[in-house]
């Protein structure tokens, strides 16, 4: 079995659904006590919030790339970035490490085609549902046509991500505007929608909706139990 990185605690909420789904995983496919072997490095979130929402990318990927760094001391023989949104960088933490990285868009989107979906939402941070290191590769690299809300709608969906569910809050009113919000992509055409936050998993799931949800944290750790195994 080989080793699986993780660049954990953004949120640290999100990260303990990583470590319980790539462990489920390996329990489910070797049986017995088995049990993932995994290198965590967890970072402080607060500051690297403060620079995402500062426009400092740059200040971001020098954290990130030294933790990846050490993730890959520790042992890893691959990583995953726990979080859609900081994929934004990297391109720079590839560039330090010696160990694959296991991209979550790449991961995604390889199951969304092999269902046969062309046309799909995205529902993330501002940064993922607006800029173009996210869903640019959806379209680019897997021609993928992606629909995105309002901007009234992003700003919702932004907003109780940061304050509500990376504070492990969950909130009745908050699930109900998702689902208003999942409806109004559907209704654009788009045949699914991704979950592109990694904590948005915490708020809805396939048995609030009829439109079909694509859940990228769920997707990333079997992929990554793929690869381990």
């Amino acid at each position: 079995m080989k080793t699986i990185g993780l660049l954990a605690g953004m949120s640290w909420e999100s990260s303990i659904g990583y470590y319980r789904a790539i462990n489920e995983g390996v329990k489910h496919s070797l049986g017995g006590l088995h049990s993932a072997k995994i290198a965590m490095y967890s970072v402080d979130f607060d500051p690297i919030e403060k620079l995402q929402h500062a426009g400092d990318w740059q200040a971001t990927a020098e954290i990130l790339s030294e933790a990846a760094k050490n993730v890959q001391s520790a042992g890893a023989d691959v990583l995953l970035i726990c979080t859609n949104t900081m994929h934004k960088v990297a391109p720079q933490i590839e560039a330090v490490i010696d160990i694959p990285l296991l991209h979550i868009a790449d991961a995604t989107a390889e199951v969304l085609i092999s269902e046969g979906i062309k046309s799909v939402g995205l529902l993330g941070t501002a940064f993922t549902m607006e800029q173009d290191f996210y869903k640019g590769r959806l379209t680019e690299k897997y021609g993928l046509k992606v629909h995105v809300p309002s901007p009234e709608d992003r700003q919702t969906v932004h907003n109780v991500i940061y304050q509500e569910l990376c504070l492990g809050k969950i909130q009745p009113n908050s699930k109900a505007e998702y689902l208003r919000i999942v409806d109004s992509l559907s209704s654009q055409g788009a045949e699914a929608v991704i979950l592109g936050c990694t904590e948005i998993g915490m708020l809805i799931s396939q048995q609030d909706t009829d439109v079909k949800l694509f859940d990228t944290t769920a997707i990333h750790a079997q992929k990554a139990v793929e690869f381990a195994l």
